[in-house]
């Protein structure tokens, strides 16, 4: 019988490797798809397929709507922005750490996060416009994701058994690091019920009153200027829910789970800087700072930091007593 040697493999095959190198392209791919959604949305011109669906462009909106209207439109694609960052943020993470050492529940956060991203995009079946670039995009990403996952599978030590998304092997001693976990778990879960409820706002009623007074016109007015205005901006709105609710259920996921280590409080550090930095940014740079519309968002953001440094500080603590025995 012939042996061959490691030396020997493909090149497909080194790329292809464990899975972990598709895993972290799906989260650079996001990453890029993020940092473009932003800047895109700063340069205040409209895609290309936006402008053949609403036939006219950025300029002519603004005369035939209002300025806010087309403020209104690119704040949801900023905020969808931050999110997308945050998620490529954490799969490159999760590759290369926690799945790299064979967790299981790193695995489950790849198929919970990532169904409920991909399947978000089913969401314009509610409100009846099909973003071609969204889907061209998935359509390339979602082979290379599925790929990732089931050849990462044999990273996984052990059975891959679905327990592994609630049962936790780590457990934090009473102190900071405890209280900082509790605090972002909290934050994890009021992340992924706002956008859950936001998926649903933007597949039905698409604004929230707050909406309508900062637009300064009446959704029945949009129709009668395009009548896909108002399934263009309940896309954005779907799609920044879609993204927020796969922020939470990682945050979650990996504050339950992950050992208290310096990759993980960068990891988390970042994930809040751009999903909140984005979301909370770009209201304020639009004039939108309703403080109804954003009690959500601040609750949820002093939440985080709070989180955050405590669990910071759970790790201080936990230095100083392993240096000191």
């Amino acid at each position: 019988m012939a042996i061959f040697s490691t030396k020997d493999r493909g090149l497909l095959e080194a790329l292809l490797a464990d899975g972990r190198s598709l895993l972290s392209l799906t989260g650079i791919a996001l990453l890029i798809s993020g940092g473009f959604a932003i800047g895109q949305s700063i340069s205040g011109q409209l895609l290309p397929h936006d402008l053949h669906a609403l036939g006219m462009d950025a300029m002519a909106l603004k005369q035939q709507t209002s300025a806010n209207l087309v403020r209104f439109m690119f704040h949801d694609r900023v905020a969808f922005g931050g999110t997308l960052l945050a998620i490529g943020i954490a799969y490159w993470w999760l590759a290369e750490f926690s799945l790299r050492e064979g967790a299981a529940w790193a695995w489950w956060t790849f198929a919970i996060s990532g169904g409920c991203g991909f399947l978000s995009f089913l969401a314009y079946l509610g409100y009846g416009y099909l973003d071609t670039w969204h889907g061209v995009a998935t359509l390339f990403l979602l082979p290379v994701f599925l790929s990732g996952m089931w050849r990462g599978r044999r990273l996984v030590s052990g059975t891959l058994k679905a327990a592994s998304i609630w049962k936790s092997e780590y457990h934090a001693a009473p102190g900071p690091e405890a209280i900082g976990r509790k605090l972002l778990l909290l934050c994890g879960l009021g992340l992924a019920g706002a956008g859950f409820t936001i998926l649903v706002v933007g597949m039905t009623f698409v604004f929230v009153p707050q909406d309508v007074i900062f637009i300064g016109i009446q959704p029945d007015k949009l129709r009668v200027i395009s009548p896909l205005l108002v399934p263009v901006l309940a896309h954005d709105r779907a799609g920044f829910g879609g993204g927020l609710l796969s922020v939470g259920l990682i945050l979650l996921m990996i504050v339950w789970h992950a050992p208290l280590t310096r990759s993980l409080i960068e990891v988390v550090a970042l994930m809040g800087l751009c999903g909140f930095g984005a979301a909370l940014g770009v209201h304020f740079a639009i004039g939108y700072t309703d403080f109804i519309h954003l009690s959500p968002a601040y609750a949820g953001f002093v939440i985080f930091v709070s989180g955050t440094v405590m669990l910071w500080r759970g790790r201080v603590s936990s230095r100083l007593l392993a240096a000191s025995t």
